[in-house]
């Protein structure tokens, strides 16, 4: 019933807000602290209480839909209540509630707001929504599976438990989720006089009575299977947030960081399944999440889902919608995939280097500057390696369209190319089609010198190799390519960094050389840490682009 939310912030700094239409599934991403968690927790109480919230800082307002006729009357039907014994109900009323609470409200006044919630949008979420809203977090995960009164079978049902004991296609649905997931059996426990229990059993009951009894087989059945209570953290929280979604039928669910206590794969069919279930259930599935294989669940489930990037960086707060075919085609392409790009939504930056020795020597780099000086070190950064310089491109190209702020690194020897390689290059970085003939032109004149030298620009110095006009030329071209995010290693290659070392080699063996001449132990005396130049300075520039709200390269 949630058509759509407006935040406070939009896809960059001085855009207008944004203005995110809802579907069933919205996935919020994002670095730590960009505020995940909390948009959910203004969401919550927006939908409990009707009004804006004036200490919110993510979440400016929401937009109701209404049901239809009898969609509303279903909706009363799931969270009216039985009078308590002795209790007067006034003429036309009827007692709504939930573990919320419980009220008296007048029944056309419920049906008619639910119908159209804007004409008295507190009544509608403090009558209605408020019992049809709920949150979990860690820490209520886990309780989602201890015992629950058996309640009165006489009336309608009350919790999670008695709604899947009495409706058998609900209870066979979650058995069969359970079960693909972990190859138990989900049944419901009656045998507790007054309670009911859930039991892992190694095999389906044979009629629901056996599961539902509590003659002689159904005492002995239980009795074989396990009780839920000694499975893992895992099993509890996979099973609890599945029985929620199956049975507490709220119309807004919302779940921080589902994938806690989960293996990945679990995390994956548990963002399939809630997402399936909120498609055919008209549910509003609200998602804070980390886990990049919880996102691809929710995306291969067919669902429509949107996902949301949240940032939130010196003051600065951004947020971007971000397509989930967009995300779907993303993840189709081989290398992406091998990648683990999709990881970088949930980072704050992102460098993207030729090779993998490339990748672990910067990101080693990196750790060494952000524990001894962390004024030139890149946080919150994921460092992933193309298959080589012609790639580096097809990772930069769609994280940046997802408004993520990815830096290229390559050899020098990315000049020698012109024609569609070059063009590439700068189309994945975004610059302008207008700089492109420029820059060819540039690069072309650059590779000339080069070459007439008779050096090679990759092994033998890079802009070095130049003469002092050229190098100044080669800088100019170099320092634009930067100004986009592209970074050039002017000194020709990997192996050109840390030179005092005397490491000789390339690619792997180098690296596994260069290691162990910088050291592994920080108390040590050869210990390699920060200094003011070589390849330190270079990542002060990569981290200088990061860092920059006006950054260029990344599509408005």
């Amino acid at each position: 019933m949630i058509s759509n939310f407006k935040l406070k912030f939009g896809r960059a700094p001085g855009l207008n807000p944004e203005t995110i239409t809802a579907t069933p599934v919205t996935v919020f991403v994002g670095p730590n602290n960009s505020g995940k968690s909390k948009v959910l927790s203004e969401i919550e109480q927006y939908c409990r209480s009707g009004s804006k919230d004036a200490s919110a800082v993510i979440l400016d307002d929401l937009a109701f839909s209404g049901l239809s006729v009898e969609k509303a009357l279903q909706a009363v039907e799931h969270i009216k209540q039985a009078p308590n014994q002795g209790e007067a109900l006034n003429i036309d009323h009827i007692i709504v509630g939930s573990k919320y609470g419980r009220q008296q409200v007048h029944f056309n006044s419920l049906t008619q707001f639910i119908q159209n919630p804007n004409s008295n949008l507190g009544a509608f979420c403090q009558w209605f929504l408020k019992h049809s809203t709920l949150i979990l977090d860690g820490r209520n995960r886990i309780n989602l599976v201890d015992q629950q009164v058996a309640g009165d079978l006489q009336q309608a049902p009350q919790s999670s438990f008695q709604v899947l004991f009495q409706d058998d296609t609900k209870r066979h649905e979650v058995r069969r989720i359970v079960n693909e997931a972990f190859g138990s059996y989900f049944v419901i426990d009656p045998t507790s006089l007054g309670q009911l229990r859930i039991r892992l059993s190694q095999r389906a009951p044979a009629t629901d009575l056996e599961e539902r009894g509590i003659h002689a087989e159904a005492v002995q059945f239980h009795s074989n299977a396990q009780l839920i209570d000694l499975a893992s953290d895992g099993v509890k929280a996979f099973t609890g947030i599945v029985t929620e979604v199956m049975a507490g039928d709220p119309r807004v669910l919302l779940i921080d960081e589902p994938e806690a206590f989960l293996h990945p794969s679990l995390a994956s069919k548990l963002g399939y399944e809630v997402s399936r279930a909120a498609l055919s259930a008209d549910k509003r599935v609200l998602v804070s999440t980390h886990s990049p294989t919880f996102v691809m669940g929710c995306i291969q489930s067919g669902a429509p889902v949107n996902i949301v990037r949240l940032t939130y960086r010196a003051g600065t707060a951004t947020a971007r919608v971000l397509p989930s075919d967009e995300i779907l085609e993303l993840m189709r392409n081989p290398l992406l995939r091998s990648t683990g790009v999709l990881s970088g939504l949930f980072y704050e930056f992102v460098v993207v280097t030729e090779s993998d020795a490339d990748r672990a020597f910067y990101q080693e780099i990196n750790e060494r500057l952000l524990r001894f000086k962390p004024e030139w070190g890149i946080p919150n950064c994921l460092f992933i390696n193309a298959q080589n310089k012609q790639t580096v491109q097809t990772i930069l190209r769609p994280l940046r369209k997802l408004g993520i702020p990815a830096a290229g690194v390559v050899d020098v020897d990315v000049l020698k190319d012109g024609g569609t390689t070059w063009t590439n290059l700068l189309s994945g970085a975004n610059v302008p089609d207008i700089a492109h003939g420029s820059l060819a032109t540039m690069r072309a004149s650059v590779k000339k010198a080069m070459d007439a030298t008779g050096r090679d620009m990759k092994r033998d110095g890079g802009v070095a190799i130049l003469n002092p006009s050229e190098q100044e030329a080669a800088r100019n071209l170099l320092s634009q390519l930067e100004g986009y995010g592209v970074f050039v290693i002017s000194g020709g290659e990997l192996e050109s960094w840390v030179k005092h070392l005397g490491v000789s080699g390339h690619g792997p063996s180098w690296l596994i050389s260069v290691f162990e001449k910088m050291g592994e132990d920080p108390s040590a005396e050869n210990y390699l840490k920060p200094s003011d130049n070589d390849v330190w300075g270079f990542m002060k520039q990569l981290k200088s682009w990061l860092i920059d709200p006006n950054r260029k390269g990344i599509p408005a």
